[in-house]
């Protein structure tokens, strides 16, 4: 990010990364096992005959409990038919109808929904017979705050057994709350800030964010939602196991001005849109695509009335540029799917066990880890457009590699721009996953040799000492340079700027670059 930042120093006046929107889910853990729900019936003194009768009323009991406090201080409840109609919208416009003066519910809505829950199955198999988890629908109810710690936020509970919880906030949201509590001026559009009179501070601010206490702080949330959930349990008492089931990781670049960005957003889009190749995704989400990898990556655009948007997507998880209020970039990084991602930490049932690179877990306990990840990739993303907008003119970039050059006493051949070898070899060393963390002989051995694993040793030798004398090559050239103490190389300047030159000459048509030249 340092060096798109670098380019466009006199253009931007701050940054700020941290979550946007954040969507969590809550489960009653102990009543999911093969048994559970029947363990549970058991302690609380219910029998399998009596089931069917039971949950209904509990689940009478938990939605009246649950409206009591709309009805107490008279919040606009509504029923919903549709499930195309936006709740959010919808709340925005309660509240500015019916607003508040101090944090509280904002208003409740009523829906009929998907769900899993418990049914008692009858069979002559005694394995297949019992309570089983089924596809239904049912009642949820949801609840729209404004929170004292979250700002405007809503929660969703289940009206059935197992009362599945959902609960989704801001943290831009929660970071205005905060500069406000400091009294630390900023200037809100939407969710985001285009004006901040202490932007380090807002960054601190939403660091600290990732050491919020969000068991005890969802819990809370969610016993507002089902006010009975200690009497109900009473018998075998719980909490909810909570999930991260989407984040999103948003890194802002807060220009000076709307034109400040207007110069140079379109140029960005293109590049975006002709130069980061699907594959791309999974390099900046830190991934590779294998051949054995069977989701599908796709690059989208969108111009919607706030703005231009570009997305790649792959499994699940994203990454999306896009302009807000005028003068913001934002970056965005968006996972769903934790299974995609390995980190290092100790196993899920010993936590001072030996340190492995295990899948990253759903649970809240890697929400620093999804921080983590999601703030690389949005760096990534920046440090690949950071050519973008440079004025040196192509033939001096091309002028400078189409002669000989000497090195250390030796002479290096002129690159041959033309040349498929050549030109394959610029095009893998400027892939999206070598962006930070280099690339290494072997690497580009694969791209350029598919296969080449299976070959015979002396075959593989010999291709790696070719691409050694090419990547000296490069060197020459200054085309790419050493990481200290590794076996890595990185592009330099010239190499990023060299890159970005063919790969838009290429894909540019000749009514594009006529335009350009006019």
């Amino acid at each position: 990010m340092e060096k798109f930042i670098a380019r466009h120093a006199a253009r931007v006046s701050c940054t700020l990364s941290g979550f946007d929107r954040l969507v969590f889910r809550g489960t009653l853990m102990p009543l999911m096992p093969d048994g559970g729900m029947f363990n549970f019936l058991t302690r609380a003194g219910v029998r399998l005959l009596d089931f069917k009768d039971y949950v209904s009323k509990t689940s009478e009991r938990v939605k009246e409990a649950a409206l009591a406090e709309a009805e107490k201080q008279q919040r606009p409840v509504e029923y919903l038919e549709s499930p195309k109609t936006s709740k959010e919208d919808l709340a925005k416009r309660l509240l500015a109808k019916h607003p508040l003066d101090r944090p509280g519910l904002v208003c409740a809505f009523k829906a009929v929904e998907p769900c899993m829950s418990f049914e008692y199955h009858r069979s002559p198999d005694p394995k297949e017979r019992g309570l089983k988890l089924r596809p239904r629908k049912c009642l949820h109810l949801y609840k729209y705050f404004v929170h004292p710690l979250f700002g405007f936020m809503n929660a969703r509970i289940q009206t059935w057994f197992p009362f599945n919880v959902q609960v989704c906030l801001n943290g831009r949201e929660w970071l205005a709350r905060q500069l406000g509590r400091r009294r630390s001026g900023f200037r809100r559009a939407d969710n985001c800030f285009p004006a901040l009179d202490n932007p380090v501070l807002a960054q601190r601010l939403m660091n600290e964010q990732l050491e919020t206490d969000w068991p005890a702080a969802l819990e809370t949330i969610a016993r507002s939602l089902n006010p009975l959930h200690v009497d109900i349990f009473k018998a075998s008492p719980m909490d909810y196991y909570w999930s991260g089931y989407q984040t999103e990781w948003a890194t802002d670049i807060v220009f000076k001005t709307p034109a400040a960005l207007a110069a140079v957003y379109p140029a960005l889009v293109q590049h975006a849109m002709h130069h980061f190749k699907s594959p791309d995704v999974m390099r900046f989400l830190g991934k590779k695509a294998h051949g054995n990898f069977t989701g599908e990556l796709t690059t989208s655009f969108k111009d919607r009335p706030e703005g231009v948007r570009v997305k790649h997507w792959a499994h699940g998880n994203s990454v999306k540029m896009y302009d807000k209020a005028g003068s913001i970039l934002r970056v965005e990084t968006t996972i769903a799917r934790t299974n995609d991602f390995k980190v290092l930490r100790p196993p899920h049932d010993n936590p001072d066990g030996k340190l492995d690179w295990r899948p990253m877990r759903k649970g809240i306990a890697d929400l620093h880890r999804r921080a983590e990840l999601s703030q690389r990739s949005n760096e990534r993303y920046l440090d690949a457009l950071a050519v973008v907008d440079d004025t040196t003119p192509c033939s001096r970039l091309f002028d400078a590699v189409a002669r000989p050059v000497l090195d250390g006493g030796r002479r290096f051949r002129p690159l041959r721009i033309g040349d498929p070898l050549d030109l394959g070899l610029l095009e893998a060393i400027a892939r999206g996953e070598f962006t930070t963390a280099g690339f290494r002989n072997r690497d580009l051995r694969k791209l350029l040799h598919p296969g080449s694993d299976s070959l015979p040793r002396p075959q593989q030798r010999r291709l790696s000492a070719r691409l050694s004398r090419l990547l000296r090559l490069l060197r020459a050239h200054g085309i790419i340079k050493k990481v200290q103490k590794t076996h890595r190389y990185q592009l330099t300047e010239r190499g990023r700027l060299l890159t970005a030159a063919i790969r838009a000459t290429r894909d540019a048509n000749l009514k594009q670059l006529l335009h350009k030249a006019a």
